[in-house]
């Protein structure tokens, strides 16, 4: 089946079970996503982390099949994002399986590294979604971009927030762009989108099936620096993110609520596993405060590690956090020199490493 590279990862992630580190083993192997496709099943079969119902499905996707797919995502005015892309977003591409394609209705820029997750139930309390709308608006002034997953609840009053403040919201979504789930919020995911993004991994017709929710949200922690867990009961999917956050190495935060209340025993128990107990906006930003710091004077060569090599990375990081493709733009120093020089300059605490691969100097 001939495709071009774009075309040929759009088919592999129609096929719905594989990720970054599926796709990663394949192209080990076969060089490219376009190779991927004209492999015959029995040779995809045969792969550890394959076997038959995956090999089966990559094969029985026709061109067809993807040709409909980018007709109806012109026809929807969206744009289709793959891990190779240069707008994928940075904090979502360091985590474990990212999505190898997502699908966008809005725009993505370099401001979203800078996100916040708001999440909680969809049966939320007056209190829960006060608390949820507050503190996304407080937190979306502070200069963050706020993400959450469009549901009813908490969900919706974290972007109605953030919208409300005049600032970007991302919502990711559990169903593919053509099925925006639940329809009520219609009108809010094009208020989001013309204001921040509306995003989904799952191909366009993709109904809202209650599994699709866990792998969405993955990519809500995924796309932040940090999770506000607002209300959650004892099963909430919300909880589901704080676990995602704490595996992809984001901070966790949870507003306390009422002992005797059902929504609030997950928050409650997340601050007794160590979640940070937040009761206003500044007990976010102040795990975050390399964000407003000024940025300082970089020096070319500064004596700090007894290594000159290491005093030049130095040079180039202060109290403004930058991520380690900006570092390597900025240095001029190879990837893997970069990395290893880094993981010297945190042993020796002059660098600190932060949730998305960005760095800052040690206070």
């Amino acid at each position: 089946m001939n495709m071009n590279r774009t075309e040929a990862l759009l088919a592999l992630n129609m096929v719905g079970d594989i990720g970054s580190v599926r796709l990663n083993k394949l192209l080990s192997i076969f060089g490219s996503p376009e190779n991927i496709m004209r492999v015959k099943q029995d040779e995809l079969s045969k792969i550890f982390g394959v076997g038959e119902v995956i090999a089966e499905k990559i094969v029985a996707i026709s061109r067809r099949d993807v040709e409909e797919e980018l007709s109806l995502a012109k026809k929807l005015n969206l744009k289709i994002v793959t891990i190779e892309s240069e707008e994928y977003p940075a904090n979502l591409k360091n985590i474990p399986g990212a999505p190898i394609v997502f699908y966008v209705k809005g725009n993505l820029i370099p401001q979203d590294n800078i996100a916040l997750a708001i999440v909680g139930s969809r049966r939320a309390t007056l209190y829960g979604l006060t608390q949820a709308e507050e503190f996304a608006f407080g937190l979306a002034e502070q200069g963050f971009v706020i993400v959450s997953g469009l549901a009813r609840g908490i969900d919706t009053y974290s972007h109605r927030g953030a919208l409300k403040a005049g600032k970007r919201t991302i919502a990711v979504i559990g169903s593919g762009l053509n099925c925006i789930y639940p329809p009520e919020n219609l009108k809010l995911a094009d208020k989001i989108a013309n204001q921040g993004a509306v995003i989904s991994e799952f191909p366009l017709n993709t109904k809202p099936l209650p599994y699709n929710f866990p792998r969405r949200n993955r990519l809500i922690s995924g796309l932040s620096l940090g999770v506000l867990v607002v209300e959650a009961s004892r099963n909430s999917g919300a909880l589901i993110t704080a676990d995602f956050a704490l595996e992809q190495g984001r901070e966790v935060f949870s507003i306390p609520g009422k002992v005797d209340s059902i929504n609030s025993i997950g928050t409650n128990e997340l601050i007794k596993q160590g979640a940070k107990l937040v009761t206003e906006v500044s007990d976010i930003t102040e795990e975050f405060s390399f964000l407003s710091k000024p940025q300082e004077k970089r020096a070319t060569e500064v004596i700090y590690s007894n290594n000159k090599e290491e005093d030049i990375l130095y040079g180039f990081i202060s109290s403004e956090a930058l991520q380690l493709d900006e570092l390597v733009s900025i240095s001029g120093i190879s990837i893997p020199d970069i990395s290893n020089m880094l993981f010297k300059l945190i042993a020796k605490k002059l660098v600190k490493e932060l949730p998305g691969k960005y760095y800052v100097r040690c206070s």
